[in-house]
């Protein structure tokens, strides 16, 4: 890391998954534009810190440990607060299983200037380690921009969601819409961050897709209540909770929509579960409610 403060801060969240968060780390030392890198540590407990704070004395990287498990959501809380108030230009947000191209940070960066930093965020493509679509961080378009755009000869298209899996924003950004909410744990919480930006604040975003990383996930599935295996079924109760959070902030059309995609779930887990049916279907409906008295705080710098 250069003795000068770089305008990108490269935020990274791990939580034991140290060879992953090593070539995460080997990833953005290669980057052709230079950034910071911050680590934020859920209190790994398999080496993560001990290697971290030897990266740190090397003057690799900068960390800090969040002392417990804050799960994805408390730990970039934490990272984007720590890259704000550090008085960084740009926030580049990953998981430490995201592997970037050479070149990603380069062609956000061109981006950025293409679009004179008129955007709330920007979103690189993921691809799972074949090449091929990482499907759990496919991006939601604005559907208005399926017609001709002049940006699309840059690879830029308008974007209504996205994930934390190479995020790109400036910091005037996360001041004015605040941080993710630290309380929705795991799950959904770059869904409603990203959504809180350009749907409800009504920011132009955009995926940038000459910037491209490898998203290192062991299967490339999305995730279903329905079909997933029965040791993950209650991570789901931190999903429908927060999604009923995040719909509900977007009026009647919201509510609606999240019904409609917790009914479709119940259709699937009734028509297509392989075991602990009625567990499934605990967890969704008892989410539902949960979410309808959830309510967090969304915290502003």
């Amino acid at each position: 890391m250069s003795a000068e403060k770089n305008r990108v801060a490269a935020v990274v969240v791990t939580y034991n998954r140290l060879p992953l968060l090593q070539k995460c780390i080997e990833s953005l030392h290669a980057q052709t534009a230079s950034c910071d890198i911050l680590v934020v540590n859920n209190a790994s407990t398999d080496g993560t810190g001990p290697w971290l704070a030897a990266q740190e004395a090397a003057g690799v990287l900068m960390a800090r440990d969040t002392g417990e498990n804050l799960g994805g959501a408390g730990g970039f809380h934490k990272g984007m607060r720590w890259a704000v108030e550090a008085g960084y230009d740009y926030l580049w947000v990953m998981d430490d299983d995201c592997l970037p191209e050479p070149d990603a940070l380069e062609k956000l960066l061109e981006a950025d200037a293409i679009l004179g930093g008129n955007y709330g965020w920007l979103s690189s493509v993921a691809l799972w380690t074949d090449g091929s679509e990482c499907k759990m961080n496919r991006q939601k378009l604005k559907k208005s921009f399926y017609e001709y755009s002049p940006l699309m000869k840059y690879g830029i298209v308008q974007a209504e969601q996205a994930t934390f899996v190479s995020l790109f924003l400036r910091t005037e950004t996360v001041r004015k819409f605040g941080l993710p909410i630290k309380e929705f744990f795991i799950w959904g919480d770059d869904i409603e961050y990203t959504r809180r930006v350009a749907v409800r604040g009504k920011r132009p975003c955009f995926v940038a897709g000459q910037s491209q990383v490898v998203h290192a996930m062991k299967e490339n599935g999305g995730s279903s209540i329905a079909i997933d295996s029965a040791e993950r079924i209650d991570r789901y109760r931190y999903a429908f909770r927060n999604e009923a959070f995040t719909y509900r902030q977007e009026g009647a059309r919201g509510v609606c929509y999240y019904v409609a995609k917790c009914a479709l779930n119940l259709c699937r887990i009734l028509t297509m579960a392989p075991n602990k049916r009625g567990k499934r279907i605990g967890v969704l409906l008892g989410s539902m409610v949960r979410g309808a008295f959830f309510r967090p705080e969304i915290e502003k710098l």
